[in-house]
């Protein structure tokens, strides 16, 4: 009876731990998963004949989202996030840069952040990732890169990954989705511009300079001191030049962007956004420096959620690309949906036709639907990959 009621206790205590640790690290992480990354609907917009035809025709480009992050299979459909190959390939998507996070402060807001903590170590403990990922920001970035690159490994030819020129028009001609990889932040340098080269090695082909806080890089939009670029920014964006990536300065102070656009003939990126004078938010930067990135050749990704447009609707997104196209130019506009960036978002990949409808009521005609939708980025990329 003593032994049989120690086997009960041992086996009722290893049960316990079992449903402790699927709790911790399954059901916790997709949990919050599908919270932060919930869409919220499109308010019943129909995809008329004249939309669905017209998106058909079209390779439709987005320059930001955060699927790498999260603990889900990108090659299977999943119902909760915003992202994954079958809903992408569903929505017409041919081009996407799917970029790794590595650092996140706790508290983050789009006005002062320290960046003297990081909620991600957490989640990189919690989705099993490995052990030398816990404590490096360039070990994150590694990973993710790495993900991307076994996911494409086993997709069969409908998932490739753009390090060239030669594998964008591949993936183009094949009508696979080209997966381009960048990073969320240069601090996954962790100051050492030997690790841009082995992120390169690893195909990295996007760098942002900024995330929500300042760097080694310079100031954060979002940061403390409004700084520009250091000298070791500087050098990183000298050698992202020489080694034809492409800049992104989506959250980076205004003084790095124009500091940025000083130094180097090479057009840049500002990922994912909105205007600020369709709507005026600290999350975006002034219509005049807006200006300078397109005039220097550079595109525009105008994002999916509240602080970016202003509101969670596709009116609100096609609006924002409305006062883009007329403030830059259409050549200069593109997507920047900020997927799985734990934002939340009208519609998921699946229905980027919604956006090609939301943009025909919003009276654009075909060639610009066509240009900001797709075809703008897919060029920007064609021009600035290494060859």
């Amino acid at each position: 009876m003593h032994r049989a009621g120690k086997w009960w206790f041992g086996g009722v205590a290893a049960a316990l731990a079992a449903t402790g640790a699927a709790l911790l690290f399954v059901v916790l992480p997709a949990r919050y998963d599908a919270r932060e990354n919930a869409v919220l609907g499109h308010g019943g917009i129909v995809v008329g004949e004249a939309a669905r035809a017209l998106h058909a025709t079209m390779p439709v480009a987005d320059l930001h989202a955060d699927t790498l992050l999260w603990m889900r299979d990108p090659l299977k459909r999943h119902r909760r996030g915003q992202t994954d190959l079958p809903r992408l390939l569903e929505g017409g998507v041919r081009l996407q840069v799917f970029t790794a996070v590595t650092k996140s402060p706790r508290g983050q807001n789009y006005e002062r952040n320290a960046g003297d903590d990081d909620q991600l170590t957490l989640l990189t403990v919690v989705q099993r990732w490995p052990r030398k990922t816990w404590d490096s920001l360039f070990e994150r970035a590694v990973h993710q890169a790495r993900r991307l690159d076994r996911a494409a490994a086993r997709a069969g030819g409908d998932l490739i990954f753009v390090r060239t020129k030669s594998d964008l028009d591949r993936a183009l001609a094949a009508n696979a989705l080209g997966g381009v990889f960048g990073i969320e932040g240069a601090h996954a340098l962790e100051g050492d511009l030997d690790k841009l080269d082995r992120l390169y090695d690893e195909g990295l082909r996007v760098v942002g300079l900024q995330h929500f806080f300042d760097n080694e890089l310079g100031g954060s939009l979002h940061g403390l001191s409004g700084a520009g670029l250091t000298e070791f920014g500087r050098a990183v964006v000298l050698r992202a030049a020489e080694k034809r990536m492409i800049v992104d300065v989506a959250h980076s102070s205004e003084a790095v962007v124009l500091e940025t656009l000083a130094l180097t003939d090479r057009p840049v990126i500002i990922s994912h956004t909105g205007l600020k004078g369709h709507c005026d938010t600290p999350r975006n930067i002034s219509d005049a420096t807006m200006k300078a990135i397109a005039a220097h050749g550079g595109l525009v990704g105008v994002g999916f959620w509240d602080a970016a447009v202003c509101a969670p609707t596709p009116q609100a997104i096609a609006g924002a690309i409305v006062y883009a196209v007329d403030l830059l130019g259409a050549e200069h506009v593109a997507l920047g949906s900020d997927f799985d960036g734990a934002v939340k978002t009208p519609i998921d990949a699946s229905q980027m036709a919604v956006l090609t409808q939301a943009l025909m009521d919003a009276g654009l005609d075909d060639a610009t639907i066509r240009a900001v939708m797709g075809e703008n980025a897919v060029r920007f990329f064609r021009e600035h990959l290494p060859e």
